[in-house]
């Protein structure tokens, strides 16, 4: 089976080799001062840089099929059209600048770049085998992420859901007011409780803090509203919840709230389920993507991917 590489690129580098659905190997990372932030200070051209080198040395001299890379943001034909967190690399052509670069390591494929939400999706989709259905996920930190697979051409910010019209919900990291990212990202949360870390609000809420409780109700409902308008649009499923604030989810809540906000009896019946996500997932789910983007390719006669 041919082999490819997955890169996942947030706050550090994660890259392996991957054979169909599983890793080849060892997982190599990339976060020289062990803070989980690498890539913030580099500029865009050094992290571009540092993902060929690491793709280099994952694939071990094999001739790989694809090389797929999974980033923050708006990735719209290669390029990075806005990613908040890393704003040095807004506008920048990270899929020719990569794909140049692996062509003088002797390796002439063209790097395929996907948003990291959505290739945690595909991750999730290939380790369960469900490659053949539509899976959608949600990564909470200090930003909210939303994936899909199958991947298709998009924006896809559903972090910046409108979920309030409360002109106070204003703590979303882009300006925006109402958004789900607003009210559940972890900055977002540490913003509004300037006396509480997020750990706090969720502790004081289960001992019955009335003002804490009123917000954690509130975040369950941000999260089930967005749901509701991706199943409005795409129809209902499974949706997967991950990353380090899936550890104040309380899936039966959502699944009550969600119930509220989808009537429609050909909408109904999707749940939720809390997963742990991983940088092997992210690093499979980039490989799969890739895979399949260069296989329609194929289908279609052309061979540039995104």
């Amino acid at each position: 089976m041919a082999l490819s590489v997955g890169v996942l690129a947030a706050e550090h580098v994660a890259v392996g080799l991957v054979e169909g659905t599983r890793l080849v190997g060892l997982l190599r990372t990339l976060d020289a001062e062990g803070k989980g932030d690498a890539l913030r200070s580099m500029p865009a051209e050094e992290i571009a840089h540092s993902i060929s080198e690491q793709v280099e040395a994952a694939r071990q001299g094999e001739s790989l099929r694809a090389v797929g890379i999974g980033f923050p943001g708006i990735i719209r034909a290669g390029v990075v059209q806005d990613s908040p967190n890393l704003p040095q690399i807004k506008g920048y052509d990270l899929g020719t600048a990569l794909s140049s670069m692996l062509s003088q390591h002797g390796q002439p494929v063209r790097a395929a770049i996907f948003n990291d939400a959505d290739v945690m999706a595909a991750g999730i989709a290939a380790t369960r085998g469900q490659l053949h259905r539509l899976v959608r996920t949600w990564t909470l930190g200090n930003g909210i992420g939303f994936g899909r697979y199958p991947w298709v051409e998009g924006i896809w910010e559903g972090g910046h859901s409108v979920v309030s019209l409360d002109p106070k919900e204003h703590f979303c990291g882009c300006g925006g007011r109402g958004h789900l990212e607003g009210i559940m990202g972890h900055r977002a949360m540490r913003l509004r409780f300037l006396d509480l870390e997020p750990e706090e609000v969720f502790a004081n809420a289960a001992s019955g803090d009335e003002r804490c409780e009123a917000f954690v109700k509130l975040w369950h409902c941000a999260l089930a509203a967005a749901t509701a308008t991706s199943i409005h649009m795409d129809g209902p499923g499974e949706f997967f919840v991950g990353g380090y604030n899936a550890r104040f989810v309380d899936p039966a809540r959502l699944d009550r709230y969600l119930h509220d906000f989808v009537k429609m009896s050909p909408l109904q019946g999707s749940r939720f389920e809390v997963v742990a996500t991983s940088d092997e997932l992210g690093v499979i789910g980039a490989a799969v993507n890739a895979e399949r983007f260069v296989a329609a390719g194929s289908n279609r006669g052309e061979h540039s991917p995104i």
